[in-house]
Order: structure tokens, then sequence, then C-alpha cells
């Protein structure tokens, strides 16, 4: 398995506030560093080359995007206002909680170029799998909107070069939140199928209209959402009913997955009660799937447990394992709404017809 990864990508500073806001908030004695900073994607990347499955991995150089690849997925007023906020000399928000400043261009050009490295290094055959280990995240990003600390969407940006190359591409986004800027990109783009199973959460403001629900899910989009807490077990019955199927049914010759861990049990962003043990049992699934896959960073914020839960997913990929134990996990899963959650996302799929 081969992982990316581009030093830029450690130069976007999202700052401090309370928790993911900035402003002066006076009263916090230390203020809270920003969940998605660049520490968690050093500890992750820590994690793997020096934890046990790094014997099974090989790391390569990323790149920058150029403007055309950017344009690819994101408008070019959208481009343009992104460029002047991270070049305005101050930290701009472009939505609530979402920040660029200095740096942030670079890095973003990082993402997506290093994303579409691993695309390109799967494209030419010269490994089945491949990682971008990437910020800042992107499966929120819109056409023409930041969102969730998302500024370029980097799995869309792989879908749609992949699109472009005649492929036939299939989005699996595990992140605890919705893929909602992945679903918008290709809403009526028959040659990708875009897939989310995440929280229960609904829109949150006006960058965030989607609700994330079965009424979104069309023959190109299927949404399943699981209960708060809902855990490993909900997450192996939404893959293998309804997630996995539905990529074979596409019948797509490319998987892109947009990788997040804020699912897990101590996650400060999700808290959905995934455990490494969960995470590793996705990694083996995408890995029976036996297709071509780009896999791109999205969230994880509580970095130490997150790192553990992408080493187990990493093991899972590869087919290794259990090569750690988990410390920490003790939660049971919460299965009494199982069956409601999943009748409710395969209805809405079913009442739009097959793709």
């Amino acid at each position: 398995m081969e992982f990316f990864w581009h030093d830029a990508c450690l130069a976007h500073d999202t700052g401090e506030g309370l928790w993911e806001l900035p402003g002066d908030w006076a009263w916090l004695d230390v203020p809270e560093a920003h969940p998605e900073n660049a520490a968690r994607l050093r500890t992750f990347r820590h994690a793997l080359t020096r934890g046990p499955v790094a014997p099974h991995l090989t790391w390569s150089e990323g790149r920058f995007a150029t403007g055309e690849e950017l344009a690819r997925v994101h408008t070019p007023a959208y481009l343009s206002a992104l460029y002047k906020a991270c070049h305005g000399g101050t930290r701009v928000s472009m939505e609530t909680n979402t920040v660029v400043g200095p740096g942030s261009w670079d890095a973003i050009r990082a993402a997506a170029g290093t994303a579409l490295a691993a695309y390109q290094a799967v494209a030419d055959g010269s490994t089945r799998l491949a990682y971008a280990l990437v910020r800042p995240p992107g499966h929120h990003a819109q056409k023409d909107l930041a969102d969730g600390y998302c500024l370029v969407n980097n799995a869309a940006l792989v879908a749609e070069t992949a699109r472009r190359a005649g492929r036939r591409v299939a989005v699996l986004d595990w992140d605890v939140h919705h893929g909602n800027g992945t679903q918008e990109v290709f809403r009526g783009v028959d040659e990708v199928l875009t897939i989310s199973v995440h929280m229960r959460h609904g829109p949150w403001g006006a960058n965030h209209t989607q609700t994330g629900g079965p009424e979104e899910s069309d023959p190109g989009n299927l949404n399943v959402e699981l209960s708060l807490g809902a855990g490993d077990t909900a997450y192996r019955r939404a893959l293998d009913e309804l997630a996995l199927p539905a990529i074979r049914e596409h019948g797509a010759d490319l998987l892109v997955c947009a990788s997040g861990f804020d699912g897990s049990a101590f996650d400060p962003n999700g808290r959905h009660n995934l455990t490494a043990a969960g995470y590793r049992d996705i990694g083996r699934r995408v890995a029976a799937l036996d297709l071509p896959t780009v896999l791109t960073q999205e969230g994880g914020y509580l970095r130490g447990y997150a790192a553990l839960c992408l080493h187990a997913l990493v093991e899972g990929l590869v087919g290794a394992g259990p090569l750690v134990d988990d410390p920490l996990a003790y939660l049971p899963d919460d299965v009494q709404l199982v069956d409601r959650d999943l009748a409710r996302a395969a209805s809405g799929r079913a009442a739009r017809g097959p793709a």
C-alpha cells in the first residue's frame, strides 16, 4: 500500500479560540487549538511509520495541484476568492468554523495535488491502493462554498479526474459527518455514485443546507444516516447491506474513499462509538471489493485515538492484524435503532429507482 504526503499540508494554520470558533475568548485561560490542526496529521504519519503496520507501507511525495485541476470541481469565482483570502495577510473565516491565512493556499494546493498523485499511481498500475494523508480535509467543500474545515474537495477532485479519464467511479465516505460537498458536486452525474454513511445531524448553516437524510438520495447518491452512538455493528451492516451492494450494482471500476475517524467513540466532533476494531473491519470490507482504490484523509480530531483507528483501518486494507490493541474502547454498540436506520436509508434510495 502506498501513502502520499506533502509537507506543505502542515502550513495551514487554523489558529485557536473556543474549540473551532476563532475570536477573543477572554474568559479562557488557555484557548483551545482549532481541532483541524497540523499536529493531527503529524501524529497520523508518526503512527503509520512507527507502528507495526509500517513494513506493509511505502511512502511517496505528493505535489501541488494546478489551477486547471482545482477548477475541475470548483468555480473560478470561488477559487479566486479563496486565493485572495489566503493571501490577505491575516486569518480569514470562509464560514463560521473554517479559516484560512498565510500558508493555507500552499496547503490547499498540496492536499489536492497529493490526492491526484495518489490517483495517478493507481491509474498507472503502480499500486492498487493509495492513501493521500493530507489536510485541509475536503468532503464538505461544494463547487462554490467552503464548509466544515473544508476548502477544496480532494475526494471529488480525484473522482472527477477519473471520470474524465473514462472511469466509472464510486465514492464511499465514512467520516462521521455527511459528505454534502461531494454529493452536490456529482448530483446528476451518471458515472459517479456517491455514498455517505454518517451520524444523523441535519443541516448546520448557510454553507451546509443539506440534511444528509434519505430524502436526498437519488439514483446517483445514497445517504445512510445512523443514530447517535451507533457503533461498530451498525457500520458493518450499513456497508454489507447497503453501501457495498450499491457499489457493485453501479459497476464501479475505481473506488474513492473519504476516510474520516471522527466517528470514533472518543472523538469530540462525533462520538459515534466506532472502535479501532470497527475501522479495521471497514478496511477489510474495502479491500474485499478488490477495486483500484484511492483514499483521502478527512476528519478525526482526538488525534491519539484517531491515529490508532487509522492504523487499524490500514491493517484491514492490507490484510494484516490485528497488530495493535485498543486500550480505550469499551462502549457497547447501540443496536436498538439500527434496523430502523437502515430501512429508512434503503427506502429512500428505492423510491428513486436503480442507478
